[in-house]
């Protein structure tokens, strides 16, 4: 997907007539805000090959504008109403977020009406719209000490002109929407719908993805919360592995069409004998399968650990469990995915059984209990800066855009953009090639090239 600056240009309001409130309530005789230069602009590429292939100015090549406070800014703060609402699954760090927004308008812009929809997109409908809950300091000021979100979240493809509608009857200028990619998605065709009327309204996404698979951010917040969890998860399913007789230990974490919570878990608990995500695909069955794999290892070490992204071998459910057959969509029109740990649990045992190395099996799902964690102090922090930076570039009057941290700088994204392509592990990287040098596992389960055919021993 080749970019060019205007792909990446976000759209703006109108002109910005007003005088940032940051200027008096944070300068001092001795220093002044910090304001970010309308031309400042991030670089997408940040290689020397890269800006070559442009062949291009630096002023021209591709670059995200960057984010934080203007000098002048587009709304009048007195008369702004501002909407909060929580998308998709859970994810740590969510209430950091909420307050984090709820702190910068009322304190900082002294916005006087913040309103936090219920229940995800379901508060934005004709029927939910006026269940909406008044968020203040005073009621956001420990929500951070708790997981999960206090204003509720849902899946689900509401009708964009009737969610425009409940904005319009609520008064709201801006509208913060913190999602995934359906989040995203919702989000912009919440633009588009408000654009088409004529509408002076903002809509500011900020992306949340507790698998990291959106596009354009460094990493998603809550994604170390997560990742850290997990590993306490495994370290428990390993010790149970070597408590037991041909212990094989499973622990699948989440991961739909990207494996960094797996990949991220087993490198920093170093106790995962094999890796399994969905970007790299295995066979179970051969002398090369995965089978045989965890074969070698019960019989050489006496347990073997794995860790498995829930979307790993989907393509290998329609032959090893019929009753996933035909598993249809969830309500943010998802494919479900069918329970790979299931199916190799059943495998496993069938062929260890069957080489006389009948094994004891400890089976955990902890994605829930993960999902529900209070934000590490690291994820706190970057969800207070992502919250600053959605009420910066809400005031000043961009729309359509997503807030993320790209070069370890803040930036706008233009939400089409979040939603264009899935950010996924490379096979061919080295975050993948770490966890290949950790667990000592084959680069392939199954028939592989010649040159990749390389038999490694055991970590």
């Amino acid at each position: 997907m080749t970019l060019h600056l205007e792909d990446l240009r976000v759209r703006d309001l109108g002109e910005c007539r007003y005088d940032s409130p940051l200027a008096e309530m944070l300068s001092t005789k001795q220093t002044s805000p910090h304001y970010v230069a309308e031309g400042d602009r991030v670089l997408l590429e940040d290689t020397v090959s890269m800006l070559a292939e442009h062949s291009l100015p630096s002023v021209q090549a591709p670059s995200f504008e960057a984010a934080g406070p203007r000098r002048k800014i587009y709304f009048d703060p007195a008369t702004v109403t501002a909407g909060i609402v929580t998308c998709g699954g859970l994810c740590p760090g969510l209430n950091n977020v909420i307050r984090g927004l709820v702190k910068e308008l009322a304190v900082h812009y002294r916005v006087k009406r913040i309103l936090g929809f219920r229940n995800g997109l379901q508060g934005l409908t004709a029927e939910n719209r006026y269940d909406t809950v008044d968020l203040t300091l005073e009621g956001v000021r420990d929500i951070h000490h708790s997981g999960g979100t206090i204003l509720g979240s849902s899946r689900g493809g509401q009708d964009a002109d009737e969610m425009v509608d409940s904005l319009v009857l609520r008064g709201v200028d801006i509208l913060f929407v913190i999602g995934g990619d359906g989040g995203m998605r919702a989000a912009t065709y919440l633009s588009d719908a408000i654009r088409e009327r004529g509408l002076d309204m903002a809509v500011i996404g900020v992306p949340k993805t507790i698998d990291n698979d959106l596009p354009f951010t460094d990493q998603s917040f809550g994604f170390q919360s997560a990742f850290a969890r997990a590993t306490d998860f495994i370290s428990a399913v390993a010790v149970e592995a070597a408590a037991s007789p041909n212990g094989v230990g499973i622990v699948k974490l989440m991961g739909r069409h990207s494996g960094f919570i797996a990949t991220y878990a087993a490198l920093a608990s170093s106790a995962a004998d094999i890796v399994l995500i969905p970007e790299v695909p295995f066979v179970l069955e051969g002398e090369d399968g995965l089978l045989a794999h965890i074969e070698r290892h019960v019989r050489t070490k006496g347990r073997v650990v794995i860790v498995l992204a829930e979307g790993a071998g989907q393509e290998l459910l329609d032959h090893g469990l019929p009753e996933h057959n035909g598993r249809g969509t969830d309500a943010s029109g998802n494919v479900k995915l069918g329970d790979i740990g299931e199916l190799l649990k059943q495998s496993i045992t069938a062929h260890l059984t069957t080489v006389g190395l009948a094994p004891t099996i400890r089976y955990i799902d902890p994605s829930y209990a993960i999902r529900s964690v209070a934000a590490n102090a690291y994820d706190g922090v970057y969800c207070l800066r992502l919250a600053h930076a959605a009420v910066h570039a809400a005031m000043a009057g961009r729309t359509a855009a997503a807030v993320a941290r790209w070069r370890r700088r803040f930036v706008h994204v233009p939400l089409s953009l979040m939603t264009s392509r899935r950010n996924q592990v490379d096979p061919d990287g080295d975050l993948w090639m770490s966890v290949l040098e950790t667990t000592c596992q084959p680069a392939e389960f199954g028939p592989v090239r010649e040159r990749e055919k390389v038999r490694v021993g055991f970590c």
